[in-house]
């Protein structure tokens, strides 16, 4: 047993090292070279081979040697977008042309000087063919030696030249490459030129456009059935989804197969330019406009979850996210349609850089307005829902956003307040009261008898004590003045209430109570009034009180209401009692 261990112990370590070094139990990829004429043919013709082996074993790791014969070809006039894909036809057209033309001395390739001259060396040409190296002297691969622009341009002229002559021995047999079966099948009258095209590829354009149409109906079609079937599906989530993704993923679908028949059709020059790059915007939207509807069923989601949870603070944060999130699909998806396109979105950017600074002082303004939106969730003075007052503005906290917050006002009118500006702002949260203040005066005819007065007194503070939603251990309701037309009693008093409309009903609940204990009572409210006297009337005698007053009597009536007199009840008559003299939370004894 300790043998068997051992040795799967050697195997195991010697598969390791093999993983990990390079060489053992792999094969190694040449390196791409170019620094001179010799080089850049021994690459390509290596690469080519390798190919072409891959094309009889079916490796891929081989087929794909093709990209490193690309780099040994000049592309620089070939758009970004077409690069690729011209280049690995190029590569293949350039080998089946030189196979049927030379057999490759690779000793005989000239490196970095002229064997005639002893200069050095900036361009070659191979013996008895059209095929030029030379030196590229400006760009990004300044200083390397590629087939010229002029050889990889005519790589398919100098093919459809010299295709009937037979490999030469001691060659690699050219790429294994086939005409495509419809070049050759087509009939005569098919291949005959209208308007820069043949006819082959006018029909075949046509087909394609409505087989693509046919493909986006029917995957619409299809995902709109499998809709109505997940709608009867216990969550709701699998249906949210699909109705998300149902009209762009046809848009996808015929997209995908729009680029394929644009292939398969032999487009070239400016006509494959511009369908291709055509085809391309029309994905590059499909798939943008499909990974936004997904984030919004995302967001959806998000949201749902932080509707169970008590903080707030996920409330505020899933709008942001669902936001942010939008952003970057489209931002990202352009960005990626245009590197597809073959814009260099990297030097775009650092290009951008050049002009920081300004972009920053621009963009001042919107930076300390996200700062503002970060300190108002980190700092949370408000919430969605809240009734807040900021400056001269006052209503409803609607939406919290990346640059401003929207406040619903008590007109129904939308107030956008840029967040920059609510960091630096007092800000009078009124929805983040316990209680909400209730400060009202009643006023009472002056014909009002003191019991009666009491007695009201009384019942309005049993009123504020009934109420479920008033604070029992601090209100006031008090005679509070004589006032010019009426007896003023005051009621103060706090309300604990989730929100103003509560505010409002539970106002009036306790206003509806003290009109009808004022009418059970018998007592009167006062209307603002003034009494004018007049003395006197023109043509009579002017009417004039008697001065006659028993000064002992009125001090004997006045004695009667100070300290031990007979009248004196500064405790009141015993109806009312005031609130703060209640005890709450004692048992009915100590109440008493």
């Amino acid at each position: 047993m300790l043998i068997i261990r051992t040795r799967a112990l050697v195997i195991g370590l010697f598969c390791l090292a093999a993983f990990v070094t390079p060489g053992i139990g792999q094969s190694k990829t040449p390196p791409v070279k170019t620094d001179h004429p010799r080089d850049t043919m021994e690459t390509f013709m290596g690469a080519m081979k390798n190919y072409r082996k891959g094309r009889e074993a079916g490796d891929k790791k081989l087929i794909r040697r093709i990209d490193d014969a690309v780099r040994c070809l000049n592309l620089e006039e070939t758009p970004r977008i077409l690069r690729q894909e011209k280049g690995r036809e190029a590569a293949i057209f350039l080998k089946e042309y030189i196979d049927r033309r030379i057999v490759v001395d690779l000793s005989k390739v000239p490196e970095a000087t002229d064997p005639k001259t002893g200069q050095p060396m900036i361009r070659w040409r191979l013996k008895n063919t059209d095929v030029e190296i030379k030196l590229i002297e400006e760009g990004d691969r300044k200083g390397e030696f590629l087939f010229s622009k002029d050889t990889t341009y005519r790589a398919k002229e100098n093919y459809e030249r010299y295709k009937y002559e037979p490999y030469l021995e001691g060659t690699d047999s050219g790429a294994m490459y086939k005409p495509p079966w419809i070049e050759a099948n087509v009939p005569e009258w098919a291949r005959k030129k209208y308007i820069f095209f043949p006819n082959w590829q006018w029909m075949g354009l046509f087909i394609a456009i409505l087989f693509g149409l046919i493909i986006k109906t029917v995957t619409t079609h299809f995902l709109h059935v499998v809709k109505r079937v997940a709608e009867k599906s216990r969550t709701e989530w699998d249906h949210r989804v699909l109705f998300a993704v149902e009209r762009p993923v046809g848009l996808v679908a015929c997209s995908i197969f729009w680029l394929f028949s644009i292939h398969a059709l032999q487009f070239d020059g400016t006509p494959l330019i511009i369908l291709t790059v055509a085809v391309q915007v029309v994905l590059s939207i499909g798939v943008i406009w499909t990974i936004y509807g997904l984030a919004d069923v995302l967001s959806a989601y998000l949201m749902r979850l932080a509707a169970y949870t008590e903080s707030t603070l996920d409330d505020h944060l899933v709008p942001l996210i669902r936001k942010a999130l939008k952003i970057f699909v489209v931002l990202f998806g352009v960005l990626v349609m245009f590197q597809n396109l073959g814009v260099d979105v990297m030097a775009v950017l650092a290009g951008l850089g050049l002009g920081g600074l300004a972009f920053a002082l621009a963009a001042k303004d919107m930076c300390a307005n996200f700062f503002g939106s970060i300190m108002i969730l980190l700092d949370r003075p408000f919430s969605i829902g809240d009734w807040v007052v900021v400056g001269s503005e006052e209503g409803t906290v609607e939406e919290i956003g990346f640059r401003s917050t929207r406040i619903r006002t008590f007109y129904n009118s939308l107030v956008t307040i840029p967040n920059a500006a609510l960091a630096n702002a007092s800000i009078d949260n009124m929805g983040a009261r316990e209680y909400r203040r209730i400060k009202a005066f009643f006023g009472l005819t002056y014909d009002t008898p003191p019991e009666k007065m009491e007695a009201f007194l009384e019942g309005v503070k049993n009123i504020v004590e009934a109420n479920p939603y008033t604070r029992k251990d601090y209100y006031h309701v008090v005679f509070n003045s004589y006032a010019d037309s009426c007896l003023e009693v005051m009621l103060y008093c706090f309300l604990k209430v989730p929100d103003w409309a509560t505010e409002l009903v539970e106002r009036q609940h306790i206003y509806l109570e003290v009109l009808r204990l004022a009418k059970d009572i018998g007592v009167d409210f006062a209307f603002p009034t003034q009494s004018v006297h007049i003395e006197t009337f023109p043509e009579k005698e002017t009417v004039r009180k008697p001065h006659d007053i028993d000064v002992d009597a009125l001090s004997s009536a006045a004695g009667d209401y100070g300290p031990r007199g007979s009248k004196s009840n500064p405790g009141g008559q015993g109806i009312f009692m005031a609130p703060y003299k209640i005890s709450h939370g004692a048992s009915e004894d100590e109440a008493s």
